[in-house]
């Protein structure tokens, strides 16, 4: 690996972090009614979580050619960072289409 290893993991956590807060927002966003500002933010977290989700990948990828990646307590949190911030995007996704169409039945 190029970079440190502790390094790559707090790439995961910040990257993750960065893309929860934008998924939050823009579920803030759609409940104020700003959907095209919601989804931008949801773009900007997609964008976060494609750093995120390809460093994920290229430890996957190094594991299975049968290099040692350290698995600890570290990696885990990191891990589990990335995941809750997926199901939250998912989600926020989900808040807006919602609002969206609340706004709709509204007008």
């Amino acid at each position: 690996m190029e970079k440190d290893l502790e390094e790559i993991i707090m790439t995961i956590i910040v990257s993750s972090g960065s893309a929860k807060s934008f998924a939050m927002e823009a579920i803030s966003l759609s409940k104020e009614g700003k959907i095209k500002e919601a989804r931008e933010a949801l773009q900007k977290a997609d964008e976060e979580l494609g750093m995120a989700h390809n460093i994920q990948t290229n430890l996957i990828q190094e594991a299975a050619q049968g290099k040692n990646v350290d698995i600890n307590l570290f990696m885990v949190h990191a891990q589990d960072h990335l995941m809750t911030t997926i199901t939250t995007k998912d989600l926020a996704n989900e808040f807006i289409d919602l609002y969206e169409k609340l706004l709709i039945n509204k007008l």
